[in-house]
């Protein structure tokens, strides 16, 4: 009977000890800035959002995450990135002992915090970044290869082609999971053609704007392939507007040369004053009744010749009186005569 009871007993240990829930995972740091689209461990990542150690955090193709963690580092996941919270070992001191994160695809910029520097190691596919207390961007491609770009302090890169060490600023090395690799040199726009990604290394170019002091970061003659170009050229369009206006304000003079389409009808008004002509030229022709109708109508076609006329009218009177007067005279003698005969 004891014999069972003591399977039973174990047997019941056994389950509550499977049963218990794991411990939580170790939260290391915190979001402080979020745009679009952040996932982690368990789902998406807001502001002021705890992240832990192992998990992995992913960004959409717009999306944009800044972390701070416990020691001070600041980590930047830009667009299309994937990265895992690989180790961390954090004392009382408020430091680390170890800080690893492994960055699969992406780009990323890191500045370290008050740690030594020998705790800090950013594992890439095609080799490892050691961090000196240092500021700096890096991008992976999708087949694995690496650029790395300082921006402040030191950096050295070792890959399965060497090492390169990063001293001075904006200084760049690529390196590939083959072992091929550049030397250290200064950063320009063709290395986006060499990476085969205008997307990449948004924080220098600017196709993606940082908060706070980490975004105060970069450079390095990089902002010509980024839209700060195209706000370059935000300048000149206020210059186009400023013609314009003045074809605008010379409408009203337009619009005062309308009325010079209606002069044409002007003119017709000094033609009014020609009309008391008509009765200038009417009156000496009153008085000359026996004219007729007929002559006052000829006369607005023809005044020279019914001024002939009239005078013609006149000689042919007079005549005619001359005439009369002739024949009265003669008359008069006739009569004359015959009474002389008579009192002979």
């Amino acid at each position: 009977m004891w014999g069972w009871r003591s399977v039973s007993v174990a047997t019941l240990c056994i389950a509550l000890s499977s049963a218990s829930p794991a411990p939580a995972a170790e939260p290391v740091g915190q979001a402080v800035v979020i745009k679009t689209e952040v996932t982690g461990q368990s789902g998406p990542i807001e502001v002021d959002t705890s992240v832990h150690r192992n998990e992995r955090i992913k960004t959409s193709q717009s999306g944009l995450g800044q972390f701070l963690f416990r020691d001070g580092t600041k980590l930047a996941v830009g667009w299309g990135s994937s990265v895992v919270i690989d180790k961390y070992v954090f004392d009382d001191s408020q430091s680390v002992k170890k800080l690893t994160i492994r960055a699969a695809k992406g780009t990323f910029r890191w500045v370290s915090g008050s740690s030594n520097s020998s705790a800090y190691q950013i594992l890439t596919p095609a080799g490892t970044i050691g961090v000196r207390g240092t500021a700096f961007d890096f991008y992976v491609g999708p087949d694995g290869t690496t650029a790395v770009v300082l921006l402040n302090g030191a950096a050295r890169f070792c890959g399965p082609g060497g090492c390169r060490q990063l001293q001075q600023r904006c200084d760049c090395v690529v390196a590939k999971p083959n072992g091929d690799m550049s030397a250290a040199r200064r950063v320009d726009p063709s290395i986006l053609e060499t990476l085969g990604n205008q997307r990449a290394l948004p924080f220098l170019s600017g196709n993606q704007r940082l908060a706070g002091g980490i975004g105060m970061l970069g450079g390095c003659n990089m902002a010509s392939v980024a839209p700060e170009r195209k706000d370059r050229n935000r300048p000149p369009p206020p210059r186009d507007p400023a013609p314009a206006p003045s074809p605008q304000r010379q409408d009203p003079p337009q619009r005062q040369a309308e009325p010079q389409k209606e002069r044409p009808a002007t003119p017709d008004k000094p033609d009014k004053p020609d009309k008391p002509d008509k009765p200038h030229h009417d009156k000496p022709d009153k008085p000359d009744k026996h004219d007729g109708r007929g002559r006052h109508e000829h006369h607005d076609q023809h005044d020279d010749h019914d001024y002939h006329d009239k005078g013609h009218h006149r000689d042919r009177d007079r005549d005619r009186d001359h005439d009369k007067d002739r024949d009265r005279d003669g008359d008069r003698n006739h009569d004359r005569g015959r009474n002389f005969n008579r009192n002979r």
